[in-house]
């Protein structure tokens, strides 16, 4: 191969993924991160947020009662159990599962406007919601779907926490823990898992996981 047949294909290669760069980047990504409860995936999700102000976490409705300290349309946006099946009549839900007796869902204009905008959206749903997703949502949503699992290190490790945390009855934990049990059986259908044993380990993890997928051409 000559010089100039050379520089002329990596000039038409470099075009192209400045392309591809430029359209990836007005376009925002979609970021699924699911765990079992107490695995401390809320955690990690506000430390990456701090530091990236290119993502943003989707607030998700529910029809659970608030527990302590969290605030309407911070945390979650709570709903009666009316109101929530009046807004699956109406299609508003990009995907919507019930959890432990109660509704959780998410705005479907809601991701759009912020992926349309450039910005990256966070959902941090279980894995009922994100197989939901998988299946039948990507093809609708202009970004890229990236899903993560967070595992904990052990059962018994994820049952300590939860009983340290003091706020679940017993028969809640018994509950979360069986969940726990199917929910980390999914962590083979996701893209990346993250076993949270050391929080700055587990960060440190994460945070490269979202960096590579933001350079990520293909």
């Amino acid at each position: 191969m000559s010089l100039s047949v050379f520089v002329s294909r990596y000039r038409t290669l470099s075009k192209r993924i400045d392309s591809e760069l430029r359209e990836r980047s007005a376009k925002g990504s979609l970021f699924i991160v699911s765990a079992p409860a107490g695995t401390g995936k809320t955690t990690l999700v506000d430390m990456l947020l701090k530091e990236f102000s290119s993502a943003i976490a989707s607030i998700s409705f529910t029809t659970r009662k608030p527990r302590a300290g969290e605030i309407e349309g911070k945390h979650y946006h709570f709903l009666s159990p009316e109101e929530f099946e009046k807004r699956i009549a109406e299609d508003e839900f990009l995907e919507y599962v019930t959890l432990y007796g109660d509704y959780y869902g998410t705005s479907t204009e809601w991701v759009k406007s912020y992926l349309n905008a450039g910005t990256d959206v966070i959902l941090v749903i279980d894995t009922q919601g994100a197989r939901l997703l998988r299946s039948r949502c990507t093809a609708s949503l202009p970004s890229r779907l990236v899903t993560l699992f967070i595992a904990p290190p052990s059962l018994l490790e994820l049952e300590k926490r939860l009983r340290g945390r003091a706020t679940d009855a017993e028969e809640k934990i018994e509950q979360r823990l069986k969940c726990a049990q199917v929910e980390i059986e999914e962590m083979k259908f996701y893209d990346y898992g993250i076993v949270n044993d050391d929080l700055n380990a587990a960060y440190d993890a994460l945070r490269s996981i979202y960096i590579a997928e933001k350079h990520r051409i293909f």
